[in-house]
């Protein structure tokens, strides 16, 4: 399916938008070219009841280019193996039988699929899968593997060093299967019996430094280790050269890596909806690096509107990396967020929220967002500068300064407000400063002697 005719679809979002029961917002850092990718797909594989989202964080020199490619291209292949599943067509299923075979790391973690699914998730013991679990987990693993193979002989985007993270949800009904590898991560809200607001994790950060992944990539001979400038951030690197460190232990592409423990083999993960559950948050790690599972989830149930949630947690992120790293460049940030529970508009009018469940560092100043020229400013509560009335307002970070030197020692003492209240020419930036954390940090030597052909590159491989 072309890229025109996949952006024909009705009830596919890609940009920056909201429907009745998802919105999504992405928003460019400070290291260069935004290599986040979102989609939401309503209607999805024909059914009715059906919503596939996803976030795809890339990374290394075309990392946006096989974000991109992977946002295109997996829901279809997904959505043809689940159908072909559902109506017994083997062949489709059997399709890649004559592509390259897989590496060893790969085939050694399918075989395990199973039994880290089971333990990777809490079901309760009376709880039955339900008959759309088991073809659409199969079918979430093989468009995975297919997807994978697809990039490496993509004759136009170049994956050796470059690759995505991938979080994505399928929801049917009061059902959810979730297929994850990378750092970005999927997060519930839920209420509990005060009917507080509380997150649940939904995946796992497949980080390298993980005892089953780590084990995994020192059995294919890959090493595992942190540098002394960032002992915190563990990192997957070749054999015989310190190239190219990358801070995940699953991803789409960087084949350079993938005869040495880095696969893309999913965590696939069910969990039955309840009344309870009220939203879904999936992003990139631009927003889980300074913000939290539970301030995440407050951001999203204060916001004004439904239409405007993902991009108040895009701007809170924002303003949090501005008071916790003020010399570290910004990373990108992509977020959708999916509502368990359709409400109806009110005739183009905001959505009315509980102030009173906006969490201390989300209060004023306001920021009016102008849709059409992709830009935010910081106004006072009694202006309406925003577009389409007040939905259109969103809350940002202040935190004062006890809780600054009681959360955060040795960083900034300036508040958020002072940090987003500078002159319109007088844009904040981080260039001057470092970059916190690179997903790749380096490429391989060899790349250069081989002039980066496409050819030689596949014979290395």
């Amino acid at each position: 399916m072309g890229e025109a005719e996949l952006h024909l679809i009705p009830g596919r979002m890609f940009l920056n938008g909201a429907s009745s029961v998802a919105c999504l917002y992405t928003q460019q850092g400070k290291k260069g070219t935004n290599q986040d990718a979102m989609l939401v797909w309503e209607n999805f594989s024909s059914r009715s009841d059906a919503i596939f989202c996803g976030v795809f964080d890339g990374h290394g020199p075309y990392g946006h280019m096989v974000a991109k490619k992977v946002r295109d291209s997996l829901p279809v292949i997904l959505c043809t193996q689940w159908k072909a599943s559902l109506t017994g067509e083997q062949s489709c299923l059997n399709k890649s039988e004559n592509a390259p075979e897989s590496t060893m790391s790969e085939d050694a973690a399918s075989l395990s699929m199973d039994d880290e699914c089971c333990e990777s998730w809490e079901i309760e013991e009376n709880e039955q899968l339900p008959e759309m679990y088991l073809p659409l987990k199969q079918s979430m693993l093989k468009a995975f593997k297919l997807m994978d193979k697809e990039l490496k002989l993509h004759p136009a985007i170049d994956c050796f060093c470059s690759g995505t993270t991938a979080v994505t949800l399928v929801k049917q009904g009061q059902d959810l299967v979730i297929g994850n590898i990378g750092d970005s991560r999927a997060v519930l809200a839920m209420r509990d019996k005060d009917n507080s607001l509380i997150a649940v994790q939904l995946t796992v950060d497949l980080k390298p430094d993980l005892p089953r992944e780590a084990a995994r990539i020192q059995q294919c001979r890959g090493r595992v280790f942190a540098l002394q400038d960032e002992p915190e951030v563990a990192r997957v690197w070749l054999p015989n050269n310190d190239s190219p460190g990358l801070a995940m232990a699953r991803a789409f592409g960087d084949f350079c890596l993938k005869d040495f423990g880095l696969i893309s083999v999913p965590d696939v993960f069910y969990r039955r909806l309840t009344e309870r559950d009220e939203f879904v948050i999936l992003a990139t790690d631009g927003v889980w690096d300074v913000l939290s599972n539970k301030e995440a989830i407050d951001i999203v149930a204060s916001a004004p509107s439904r239409s405007t949630a993902a991009r108040a947690l895009v701007d809170c992120a924002t303003r949090a990396w501005r008071l916790k790293y003020p010399t570290s460049k910004n990373d990108d940030c992509a977020v959708v967020c999916l509502f368990l529970e359709y409400l109806p508009a009110s005739n183009g009018t905001a959505e009315e929220n509980d102030l009173t469940r906006i969490p201390k560092e989300c209060r004023e100043p306001m920021v009016a967002i102008d849709e059409n020229k992709g830009y935010s400013h910081t106004s006072s509560l009694g202006q309406s500068d925003a577009f389409h009335g007040s939905t259109e307002i969103v809350p940002v970070t202040e935190l004062t300064e006890e809780m600054l030197s009681s959360n955060f020692p040795g960083q900034s003492k300036r508040s958020l407000a002072e940090c987003i209240s500078v002159a319109d020419d007088e844009e904040w930036s981080a260039l001057e400063g470092i970059t916190r954390v690179n997903s790749l940090l380096s490429l391989p030597r060899f790349l250069y002697s081989h002039k980066r052909s496409t050819s030689s590159r596949r014979k290395w491989l």
